[in-house]
Parts: structure tokens; sequence; C-alpha cells
């Protein structure tokens, strides 16, 4: 069969298999052929195999699989290449934004400590041409405590409201691509409104920060460097794009492995690289050490919740979270007892077999979950597609335990205690219940018409 956003290349459909192959796919040139040679057209085009991408088959059309692959490297550089010519009106100012489960993966790969690795990648992309490097930590922050907000009003009126509980979380993109294309609104309604830390970070780049620094949206070329694939499609979103300005809040995404491929196509070790300290978005501060937060492979929207709801809801304090597996390591689940009663329940379901099964008991009515975090990848972020990955496409499992190691180490910050949330909150967010909060922070999503046959896709 083939897919629709791959008309000229045989594809195989994704099976139940996480770790099944596909055939690789060239990445789109950006270029028509027509534009005169620079220093960068050596660069190897990516591949990408359609496993990497979830979204596969009847979820992508023609138009926005060729966009997908024109994230590329090329696309990148050719903003690089625009801004070493004279014509001032064309330049733009480039920033890219680092997702923090892709620092352990530079990191481990190298030998470097997750804060050297933070500050020699930040001096690499600068020493291509990069203006800015930026943490999308404190747009994980504004996620966090969105998210955490809304469950608790979910259970206020869970006995009003058909569809308040379960609450799933709404970071992954992969997961939220197969809710709206191949699942009906019995699940999109539970999904939690609160945008994606990358969905934010855009509003950070080309709102927040194009305002202090006096630039137009559309002056800025925002780059996110992500451990995975569905990432390109979530910058494709419609809600992720100011018509206003013609521009795009997050105008193109590269993999972490795809940044490898760019030193080793330059010849660079990341161990010869100067280090630089990360930017900030206020002023010009510098970023300090790397933080992260609660969770063993990803943002920790199951945990920061779940303490959160308990203290909200129930006036609990809780200090550890123990999990406990359920039928394998990637489907988990916690509970808070109070007076010898179940009062919340909690679930992590990676992978897409534990989210097809989470599904089915969801449309049978015996769903006993109130939040669920839903990650597409098994293992979670961390291994994410675009990194630790061998060269066959299977994952790369002495890495990423040295990722884990490396991420676990890293400190935790609660996101209540950032002082520069805070701020922003009253000083451009208008206030936590403003109309500006809903319109900034929150998107809404809605299953797409599907046809019967893109319901039986097995993953």
């Amino acid at each position: 069969m083939k897919c629709e956003n791959c008309s000229k290349k045989e594809c195989s459909k994704k099976q139940k298999n996480d770790d099944t192959q596909s055939t690789s796919v060239d990445a789109l040139s950006s270029s028509d052929g027509s534009e005169e040679k620079n220093e960068f057209d050596t660069l190897a085009n990516a591949k990408i195999l359609l496993s990497d991408c979830l979204a596969c088959d009847s979820c992508m059309t023609l138009e926005e699989g060729a966009r997908v692959f024109q994230q590329n490297q090329k696309e990148f550089f050719r903003v690089l290449n625009l801004n070493k010519k004279c014509d001032t009106s064309k330049h733009k100012v480039l920033a890219v934004s680092l997702c923090p489960q892709s620092l352990p993966y530079f990191a481990a790969k190298f030998n470097l400590s997750v804060n050297e690795a933070a500050k020699r990648l930040c001096g690499f992309l600068k020493s291509l041409g990069v203006h800015y490097v930026f943490d999308t930590t404190i747009a994980a922050d504004f996620s966090i405590l969105e998210s955490q907000r809304e469950f608790v009003q979910r259970y206020q009126r869970r006995n009003q409201e058909e569809h308040a509980l379960p609450m799933f979380a709404s970071a992954c993109p992969g997961w939220i691509r197969y809710a709206e294309r191949v699942l009906t609104n019995l699940v999109t309604s539970h999904i939690c409104t609160a945008k994606s830390p990358q969905q934010i970070m855009g509003s950070l780049v080309k709102g927040y920060f194009a305002r202090q620094q006096n630039l137009s949206p559309d002056k800025i070329f925002h780059v996110v460097v992500a451990p995975c694939y569905d990432k390109k499609l979530e910058a494709l979103r419609e809600d992720f794009y100011t018509a206003l300005y013609n521009s795009a809040e997050v105008d193109c995404v590269l993999t972490s492995g795809e940044i490898v491929q760019i030193m080793e196509q330059k010849n660079v070790s990341m161990k010869d690289v100067t280090e630089v300290a990360v930017d900030s978005l206020f002023d010009d501060l510098k970023e300090g050490d790397v933080v992260r937060h609660d969770g063993k492979r990803s943002d920790g929207y199951l945990e920061h919740i779940f303490k959160h709801a308990a203290k909200e809801l129930f006036g609990v304090d809780v200090k550890e979270i123990t999990y406990k597996a359920l039928k394998n390591k990637d489907f988990q689940e916690v509970t808070l007892e109070k007076d010898g009663e179940t009062v919340l329940r909690f679930a992590a379901a990676y992978g897409f077999r534990n989210i097809q099964n989470m599904v089915l008991k969801l449309k049978k009515g015996k769903f006993l979950y109130h939040f669920v975090e839903v990650l597409a990848c098994p293992g979670g972020c961390l291994n994410g597609k675009g990194q630790a990955q061998t060269e066959d496409g299977k994952p790369d499992r002495a890495l990423l335990a040295q990722m884990e190691e490396v991420y676990a180490a890293i400190p935790v910050r609660l996101p209540e205690t950032n002082l520069h949330v805070q701020r922003m909150y009253q000083d451009w967010l208008e206030g936590m219940d403003s109309k500006k909060v809903q319109d900034t922070l929150h998107t809404t999503y809605s299953a797409a018409n599907q046809s019967t046959s893109s319901l039986d896709i097995k993953w």
C-alpha cells in the first residue's frame, strides 16, 4: 500500500510491534534547484523512517507530508545562508529551543555532564550562526501548571459533566495525532486543553520574546530540537500559527539525531566545541544549571498533577510516589487512599499497545482512572525515535540506560517555584484566570472526520 504522504514510495503499515521497521524516505529538499551553491550544499538530506513517524497511513494529507519532510537540515541552513547575504530585509533572527529530554542524549553519547552538553550544544549552534539558544523547561512549567489547575477543576465538576474525567495528558503529539485522526470525540473530549511545552515555547518565542526584542514574529526563525519526529507534525497545527503575521510559532523541528548528523557532516566533535551559556528569555540573563521536572523519562505530568491534586482536593502532602507496574513496565498506576477509600487513581500508559487497551476500556465504560499520562513511545520521551537509535532503527538500549541515569540525576525544580513564570502570569498574561491565558496556553482537541477504513489501524 502507499501512504498519502509519500505517494512515490512504498511503505509498510505500522504493525503492532513498536519496533517494526518501515521503508525510509528521503526528506524533500526546500530548494527548487535554482538557488546558488553555498557552503552547506554538501549536507545530506535527513532520512526519516515511516516507523519513526507515529502518524503515518491516512493520518497525514499529501500537503502535510510535504511540509513535514521540508523540516530538515536544508531548511535550517537555507535560513542561515540567507543571513550571510547582503539583503538585510531577508535576514532572520534564528532562535533554537532545546527539549530537556534531548540533553541526556548528547550527554550520554559524548560522555559529558548534562550541563556541559547543554553549553557545548549551545556553542555549536552559535558557531553555525544561531543567535539565541533557549531551554524549553520554562514552557513545560507553564504546561504543567495549567494541567494541574485543569485537573482539579475537572475533578470538582466530575458529577456534573460526563466527559470531565478521566483527563488525558496532551503533551505527546503522536498520541494527540492518533486521538484526533483515528479515535472519536468520546476520547478527544477527555484530553487536557493545556498546550504542550513545544507549543507554549512557540508562543513564548514568537510572542513574549519578540515583543521584548521589538521584533515582528515573522522576523524570527524558531527551531526546536526534540527527541521525536512527531514534533515536526505538531509544529504544523493550525492553532500553532499566527495569521496576523503569517508566521508559525515553530518554523522547523530537528531531532537530536539530526543535530548529531550535522556535527558529523561538519566534522565537528562535541568535545572540541567551546562552552557557551544557554540564553534566557529575560533581558540579558543566562540560564544556570539544567533542571527538570518530576518523572522518570518525561516532563512528569503524572507526578506533578498527582501531588497537586492530593494537596488541593484532599489536604494530603505526598512526598514520594509509588508506581505499581500492571501488565507491563509501560503501564503503571499510582493511587491515593484516604480513610480506607481510593480517592485518586492515576496511570502512565506508554506505547500504542497500552494506549489501545486504555481506549478500549474507556469505550466499554470500564475505566477506573482519573488521569492518564499518555506517551506514544514505549519507555517515554527519552526513547523518542529521533535519538538513541541504532543504524538499523532499533533502540540503542545501552545508550538509553545511560540517558535514563543522566536524566534521573538532574535536579528537580517545581514549576510553582519559578519566579519568572509567576511574573509572566501577571505582566504578560494579565493574571492566571485571564482570557489571554486561555488563548496563549490552551487549545482544543477534536476528532477529525474519518472514513471507516482508517479506524482499523493497528499500531
